[in-house]
């Protein structure tokens, strides 16, 4: 009987350390494994942009009076890749607040665009600059010119530029016509000659229509000096098949913690130019999410993992207390999952300090 219950004192014991060792190795890999990452993976930056080539991500964001490259093979890493400054504008009617650079290659040339003013909001429009070399960390950044957006030359910000089905397009947001006492901005699309000039008309896609998109007051009652309607930063992708051209855009102010993302989608076959080919959301389709203390969700960046197995998506947030946003913007990221019809599901945006599994392909 005694040697009975000494046995089963072992074997508890034995499973007690078992079980102890399963605990402590879990915590341990969910602590320290560099197969993971959090949120924001950098403290601080507004209007985050990345393209995948070549096994680098190239990331950029605003900066104001520059433009700046990380690169890095580890998009989830960037507080360890340094900012470079690949160019200075030289020019004053260019000169300031420059705003949403993107980032990107066509025709084995880099190309980078942006908006820019000459000291007075009211006047950004659209540049591009372009460097020859195979990293666009080498060589010289050029300014290639304004891109006219309109022959009234309405204000224009956030260009995106894609190639679909052999064609290149440019999509951004702008004034219909320029402001007096309300501001409006609105989704434009015009098919292009080459990467800085447009070969036909600008068309609207979009304005601001619905409650969601037409926010520019705080819970607190601060506000911007006259009434502003946001449909801004347009990045265009691809539902699962490829059947349907997605374009998602910012929706709100972006001071604002309803600031959020909407949806525009297009048969992949049809005339992108022609307005009746986009249906457009009548909900936001990334919002904030009072539980995980997030909010103010730009429109998302898609990219892929270095192996091709999976999509991501980069975004704008900000933390949230119930009330108003606490923080400046940060960058952060999160994976693409599908739904049954092969649109991308955004989740509510995740608590920050949260682990998430690296992309596929990252040692």
């Amino acid at each position: 009987m005694i040697k009975t219950q000494q046995l089963h004192y072992i074997f508890f014991v034995f499973i007690l350390l078992i079980t102890s060792c399963q605990h402590t190795t879990k915590n341990n890999f969910n602590k320290d494994s560099s197969d993971y990452f959090t949120n924001p993976i950098l403290d601080l930056d507004a209007e985050p942009w990345v393209y995948f080539y070549d096994g680098y991500y190239y990331y950029t964001a605003g900066a104001n009076d520059k433009i700046i490259l990380r690169r890095t093979k580890d998009i989830t890493d960037l507080k360890k890749t340094e900012a470079i400054t690949v160019w200075r504008p030289n020019k004053e009617e260019y000169g300031y607040h420059l705003w949403g650079p993107q980032v990107c290659r066509i025709a084995n040339k880099w190309y980078i665009y942006f908006a820019a003013d000459d000291g007075n909001t009211d006047n950004h429009q659209i540049y591009v600059i372009e460097n020859e070399e195979e990293n666009p960390l080498d060589g010289t950044f050029t300014m290639k010119g304004r891109i006219i957006t309109d022959e009234e030359e309405n204000w224009a910000i956030y260009p995106h530029v894609f190639e679909h089905q052999n064609e290149l397009y440019m999509t951004w947001s702008g004034w219909q016509t320029r402001r007096i006492e309300i501001e409006t901005q609105c989704i434009y699309i015009a098919k292009m000659e080459n990467p800085w000039t447009l070969s036909t008309n600008r068309v609207l896609i979009s304005k601001p229509e619905y409650e969601w998109e037409r926010q520019w007051i705080n819970p607190d009652g601060s506000r911007t000096a006259y009434p502003i309607f946001v449909n801004e930063a347009p990045h265009s992708f691809y539902t699962k098949n490829k059947d349907k051209l997605l374009i998602y855009y910012a929706a709100s102010g972006s001071w604002t913690p309803y600031f959020c993302s909407g949806l525009l989608s297009a048969d992949s076959n049809s005339n992108l130019l022609d307005p009746k080919s986009w249906s457009k959301s009548k909900e936001p389709v990334f919002n904030l999410s009072e539980k995980n203390g997030v909010c103010s969700v730009g429109s998302p960046v898609f990219f892929p993992s270095p192996d091709g197995t999976e999509f991501f998506y980069l975004y704008r947030a900000r933390n949230y207390n119930g009330i108003n946003s606490t923080s400046e913007s940060s960058p952060r990221i999160e994976r693409v999952e599908w739904d049954v019809q092969g649109f991308p599901i955004l989740n509510p945006p995740i608590a920050i300090g949260l682990q998430i599994k690296k992309p596929s392909g990252i040692n």
